[in-house]
């Protein structure tokens, strides 16, 4: 490649995010001085290079909610391309998880709620907002 010539490989950032269900509610954290402050949102954050996906759903799990989950399951892959930062939200379904949640980041998380399905925030955080439709609509793609 020229050195005149542009880079033509994009960044991405890749969201992982995690479902953690209990009787048929959703864990949900209110976001706190970070993007979508206020917001209702799963637990996750970025795949740190030479990650593995699972290992990145465990450690952000157990990083912010002090959750750890037996293994962890595809939900689906949201291609978030309408906002100023390309990403790839990923979303991984905990299973068999073990613990209560507590808020282990506070300068971040302002607290974990349980939400039943039928009656989720309205005021969800807008790049998790299609990886919860496509849970609840049993897709696993899309590209929004």
């Amino acid at each position: 490649m020229g050195k005149n010539m542009p880079d033509i490989y994009q960044t991405f950032h890749v969201g992982i995010n995690v479902f953690v269900i209990k009787d048929g509610q959703l864990l949900l954290g209110k976001r706190k001085n970070v993007y979508g402050d206020g917001t209702w949102g799963l637990p996750g954050g970025h795949l740190e290079t030479g990650e593995a996906m699972m290992d990145a759903a465990a450690r952000e799990l157990m990083e912010e909610t002090g959750l750890c989950a037996a293994s962890f399951e595809f939900s689906s892959l949201v291609n978030n391309r309408n906002s100023n930062k390309p990403y790839l939200q990923i979303g991984f379904i905990a299973q068999e998880v073990k613990g209560e949640p507590e808020v282990k980041e506070p300068d971040r998380c302002e607290a974990w709620q349980w939400f039943p399905f039928d009656h989720l925030p309205i005021d969800l955080f807008p790049p998790h907002t299609r990886l919860i439709e496509n849970f609840l609509h049993q897709s696993i793609f899309a590209d929004s």
